[in-house]
């Protein structure tokens, strides 16, 4: 089944309609995906210590319905895509009363080291590259 998190809506998250703004969708991936990697026991605090940053290349989103205050949202990351160099996660976002689809949306990444250089995640650290390449093979 994969990784789920669970957000609800809070009323500051949304506009004067009462729906959740759109830019709020990529905070939540955001909270998504950081709490996915803490889940596998590689926080941004552990990659940084060992001179690994992921910044984002582009996000994109396809919103199917809008989310409203005290929806709570379940939030499906996915490793789409993996080489050691970038990766690519995908999410769905689904109201968890309803089971309606919210969104659709993609995060690409890459590694770099604290200088911003890009990295090899393969040559740079196996045990970590392990991880993301388990990744892939979950639903």
């Amino acid at each position: 089944m994969g990784f789920i998190y669970e957000k609800k809506v809070n009323y500051y998250e949304t506009d004067k309609m009462g729906i959740v703004h759109h830019s709020n969708y990529i905070r939540y991936m955001e909270e998504a995906r950081c709490y996915w990697l803490e889940n596998i026991d590689m926080p941004f605090s552990v990659l940084e210590e060992n001179n690994i940053t992921i910044p984002v290349l582009g996000v994109s989103c396809d919103y199917k319905y809008h989310a409203t205050y005290g929806d709570t949202i379940i939030i499906k990351p996915k490793m789409k895509e993996y080489n050691g160099v970038r990766m690519t996660v995908g999410y769905e976002m689904i109201d968890k009363k309803t089971g309606k689809l919210f969104l659709t949306g993609e995060s690409k990444h890459c590694f770099t080291n604290k200088e911003l250089r890009p990295i090899n995640l393969k040559k740079v650290n196996k045990e970590f590259s392990n991880k993301f390449q388990a990744l892939l093979l979950e639903d």
